[in-house]
């Protein structure tokens, strides 16, 4: 009796994600599953291979947008602080897990959710301040 590990719907989502992104036809898309994995459809993809196929499709140029972490959930008094540090991070092009290593390191806790008013206004001067170094 053969054991067949089938990968996660989310997986093959971002297979589907790349190969829009890529701009892949069908037939192309099939071929590369062919070469690369061994297989005629995503569905019957193993783990190993749907790995291998999210490398060839990165070294094609998809890039993932999941890897840029996930906006904080805060209280509405300080959704406006959020969303300057949201723009902040956009212009420098980093992530929310930048902030959070910045969050450790200056306001001492473990995430932003937990930060005050005072603490959140530290964080925007201090990403204030690295635009301005960045532009000079």
């Amino acid at each position: 009796m053969e054991v067949v590990m089938l990968i996660a719907k989310t997986t093959v989502a971002k297979i589907h994600i790349a190969k829009q992104q890529l701009a892949m036809t069908d037939d192309e898309y099939r071929t590369v599953l062919r070469s690369i994995a061994g297989v005629s459809s995503s569905k019957d993809l193993t783990p190993e291979g749907a790995h291998k196929l999210l490398k060839h499709f990165e070294r094609c140029g998809f890039k993932s947008k999941r890897d840029v972490g996930r906006r904080p959930n805060v209280a509405q008094p300080r959704a406006a602080q959020i969303r300057k540090i949201e723009a902040l991070l956009a212009d420098a092009d980093r992530s929310w897990d930048y902030v959070g290593g910045m969050v450790k390191r200056i306001c001492k806790v473990d995430a932003i959710e937990f930060c005050d008013d005072a603490m959140l206004g530290k964080l925007i001067a201090a990403l204030q301040y690295d635009a301005k170094r960045r532009s000079a």
